[in-house]
């Protein structure tokens, strides 16, 4: 491998490196089409003017040339809007066919209280929960119980003037909104010569099967406004000559622009042309996006998924700033300018959140009429905002770079607005509310956008790295109940990574998690691994090869099966997958060998191979570094410098003649840059220790205790 330029790709490999180049630039140009449309979109209260617009205040007064009149389409529709307004709602007529199925539902219910009250056979609670079976009618079980044991005279009275009341109230219209009102009503219409507890049972039996017979006629409705709007003449506005359109200092209402198109003042506008500059200047936008973006961050920038995040949260900003910003005044200083600025900071670097910030805020002031003010306010709290979060690598980060941004915008407005005679303080007051509000709302969306995007596009962040990185994660506690052993040599993988990626420029955070996981499947079987077994007790010397590589391989599809269940990220499993990349199971395989008498055609080698892939990353390929380094000086026990020099090279050499790296970015540098670092990682674990003096017993305890050799491991691919 040389230092400085990569191995030759195959034809298939520019094959795909020209796709990825091609389905970035279609990305670059569907960002800039995309922006382009949403940035010109006529969506807002923008009229068809070059220098005046609605909500804009007049910068001078505006007097009628000569004297005209003309139909006002403005005054008009307001005229017709509030004679349409002023028709009441039209109703059917009562419908009789719906008194009479109300009052047959009522007879059936009273038909079946009775039915009940006479049954000689059933107990009282039966009968109660024959009357609570009534769907028509909710009894309580107190009421139930007073027409149970009302007498037979009085229940005669109680349903004839029940039906009574019920008739009474049918006839009448009653329309849905009414209906309550007409329930309330219903206790005055039962017989004064009916006792009062009868009559309250009386009103809540009609009450139950009272219903709307007047409905609403929508179409009729909408036909008498329609009518009334047609009865209204068009209103007719004149003015005299010098008579004043707008004074300066009003704000523009669509009647003063009406006004000015009657008498020619307002020049209509190209909307192509408009379209040409508002694309023109999103490409220069863009083009200078995309060169940061290759010059400091060349891995990324060739990402797929990053380059369409672009894209659509450009698209996105535009569409949102053509709602929020030209024809407003105080919801431009509402505008979440700092949330993308935020999410491209923890994404990429602070300096892509700047250089995002300088963009959205020349998009900002390009479309508000006061340009320079609503540029710095939206640059300035994107920019605070992008410096404070930063990489996001707690909770709070996102809180103060919500008050940065906030704090920023405060700043802008007292510099713009308090000494403008033209603002009161009522708007000073809710320009400054608003800037507060807008860095609450640029964190708030900031860390929703990273939430969604990371979730939607595969994309690992820091939050979730440290949420993972915590010891009593579930799945790390799984592997320290199931496998204490392997949890501590992924700890030991762990440091030996989280150095190396430091000291390389990879990922340390990434690495370390990674390296925490990566051997999760062997705690579902942790037995069949050397690290998890008592001396004298390996499983695998009862096992042919052949079994015991299986169980040994399939670790890696366990480890999987594992991350899945526990929702671990798709870089996460990487590391899983590709820690061991295609090695070999070297002890089982050349024990098959042997047992097969030396004939390799005997033994299927994919038996003893690991599924792969290979590492596609710096970080993956640390991590199948360290973990070999760890496993082999477990075994071997370095006791000099010079043995973990041996080792570290060894194994590095070995993982780089076998192909192992040859799909990562690693140069010799860092190749040379990881074994120093290894080394120096590893002379910390295995320094010599100090020997204690003894006393006289444990020196006689000593003597009397067998002595342990450490024996190399009988798997090292356990490891």
């Amino acid at each position: 491998m040389d230092e400085s330029a990569p191995v030759r790709p195959s034809a298939s490999q520019r094959l795909r490196q020209a796709w990825q180049a091609t389905r970035l630039w279609l990305i670059f140009v569907l960002g800039v089409v995309g922006t382009t449309l949403a940035f010109s979109l006529p969506i807002s209260q923008r009229t068809a003017s070059l220098s005046l617009q609605v909500g804009q205040v007049a910068p001078q007064d505006i007097l009628a040339p000569y004297a005209l009149s003309f139909e006002s389409q403005v005054l008009t529709e307001q005229a017709r809007q509030a004679a349409a307004e002023s028709v009441p709602e039209v109703y059917d007529p009562p419908d009789g066919r719906v008194a009479r199925r109300q009052i047959e539902r009522l007879r059936a219910a009273l038909d079946y209280i009775e039915a009940v009250r006479n049954d000689p056979h059933a107990t009282e609670a039966q009968k109660l929960a024959d009357l609570a079976a009534l769907t028509d009618l909710r009894l309580d079980n107190q009421t139930a119980g007073w027409l149970l044991n009302l007498p037979e005279n009085r229940w005669t009275v109680v349903r004839q003037e029940t039906v009574s009341v019920l008739e009474q109230v049918m006839r009448d219209e009653i329309r849905e909104d009414h209906l309550e009102e007409v329930r309330r009503a219903v206790p005055a219409l039962v017989s004064v010569t009916v006792p009062e507890e009868e009559a309250a049972v009386i009103a809540k039996l009609v009450s139950a099967f009272v219903a709307p017979n007047a409905l609403f006629n929508r179409a009729a409705t909408e036909a008498a406004r329609e009518e009334a709007r047609r009865s209204v003449p068009p209103v007719v506005k004149s003015y005299a000559p010098g008579e004043t359109i707008i004074s300066r200092g009003a704000v523009v209402q669509p009647i003063h622009l009406e006004a000015l198109e009657a008498y020619g003042l307002l020049r209509p506008p190209d909307p192509w042309r408009e379209t040409a500059l508002r694309g023109m200047l999103v490409t220069i936008l863009a083009v200078a996006l995309v060169l940061y973006a290759y010059r400091v961050h060349p891995e990324e920038a060739r990402s797929t998924r990053l380059a369409l995040l672009f894209s659509l949260g450009f698209i996105v900003s535009g569409l949102t700033m053509q709602l929020m910003i030209p024809g407003r005044t105080v919801l431009p200083y509402l505008y979440p300018a700092a949330s993308l600025p935020m999410l491209l900071a923890i994404l990429f670097s602070p300096g892509m959140g700047v250089l995002a910030a300088l963009i959205t805020g020349a998009m900002a002031g390009f479309l508000s009429s006061r340009g320079l003010e609503v540029a710095l306010y939206a640059t300035l709290s994107g920019t605070l905002g992008a410096l404070m979060v930063g990489r996001a690598e707690r909770l709070s980060s996102f809180f103060w770079a919500g008050l940065a941004s906030a704090l920023a915008g405060v700043a802008v407005v007292v510099v713009f607005r308090f000494p403008d005679p033209g603002t009161d303080m009522i708007g000073k007051a809710s320009l400054l509310g608003a800037a507060m509000v807008n860095g609450l709302l640029s964190a708030s969306l900031g860390f929703g956008l990273l939430l969604f995007t990371s979730s939607l596009l595969g994309i690992t962040t820091t939050l979730q790295l440290i949420e993972l990185a915590r010891p009593d994660h579930p799945l790390l506690q799984f592997i320290l109940r199931n496998a204490p052993g392997t949890y501590q040599h992924s700890l030991q993988v762990a440091n030996l990574a989280e150095q190396a990626a430091r000291a390389i420029g990879a990922n340390p955070l990434l690495t370390r998690v990674g390296a925490l996981y990566h051997d999760a499947g062997k705690a579902l079987r942790p037995h069949f691994f050397i690290e998890n077994q008592m001396p004298g007790q390996n499983i695998h010397e009862q096992l042919d090869p052949t079994t015991s590589a299986s169980v040994i391989l399939a670790h890696v599809r366990d480890g999987l099966e594992l991350a899945r269940k526990y929702h671990l990220p798709k870089r996460i499993q990487d590391f899983i997958l590709e820690h061991h990349g295609t090695l070999e199971a070297t002890y089982q395989y050349e024990a098959a060998l042997q047992a097969a008498g030396g004939k390799r055609e005997r033994v299927d080698r994919r038996d003893f191979t690991y599924p792969g892939p290979r590492p596609r990353s710096r970080e993956t390929a640390l991590i199948m570094l360290a973990d070999g380094v760890e496993a082999r000086a477990r075994a071997e026990v370095p006791q000099t410098e010079e043995e973990i020099e041996n080792l570290v090279h060894w194994v590095i050499q070995d993982r780089l003649a076998k192909g192992q790296l040859d799909r990562t970015d690693l140069t010799l540098r860092d190749l040379d840059t990881i074994r120093r670092s290894f080394v120096n990682t590893l002379k910390g674990m295995y320094h010599p220790r100090l020997r204690y003096p003894e006393t006289e017993a444990q020196e006689a305890g000593r003597e009397a205790t067998p002595q342990t050799v450490p024996q190399p491991a009988a798997q090292p691919d356990h490891g």
